[in-house]
């Protein structure tokens, strides 16, 4: 399964770094910029979690609501935030479903080790739910991704 421009997606989206249930729903009248990325503490996820951090104020007042998603644990999560002082919820999602729901988990490859892993992606959700933009995994600038979600 994977969403597309045009498909509603669930309310229900998983659990945060806390434990805590995210929905959609918990932000009325935002736009969630969901956003997929690898892995904690990697060079291209901390530059993309910092730039979305530094611009959150921007993007909210745009009307929009971050939160990343990743494979990694809630303990992971946690220390993530903490370092980087991230001011949105990161949505742990271990077993995959939330990434393999959306079409962001597959198979990768690096200098020829094929691995299973997360496409760094990124859905603009509107408020009832619909998905009005995807940013591809070649498109995404980690450095400047703020940018490309006002864009």
């Amino acid at each position: 399964m994977s969403y597309s421009v045009g498909d509603m997606v669930p309310d229900e989206l998983g659990l945060d770094q806390n434990g805590n249930e995210v929905r959609r729903s918990d932000y009325p009248g935002k736009s969630v910029a969901l956003y997929f990325y690898p892995k904690d503490m990697t060079s291209g996820c901390t530059a993309q979690a910092c730039n979305l951090r530094d611009n959150y104020q921007a993007l909210l007042a745009a009307g929009y609501q971050v939160i990343g998603v990743s494979a990694d644990s809630a303990v992971s999560h946690q220390k993530f935030i903490a370092k980087n002082d991230l001011p949105f919820p990161l949505i742990s999602d271990p077993d995959h479903k939330l990434l393999e729901a959306f079409g962001v988990w597959g198979e990768k490859s690096m200098y020829g080790r094929k691995y299973m892993g997360t496409f760094r992606t990124t859905f603009i959700i509107d408020p009832q739910g619909c998905v009005v933009r995807v940013i591809a995994p070649k498109q995404i600038k980690t450095s400047a991704h703020a940018a490309q979600i006002l864009d």
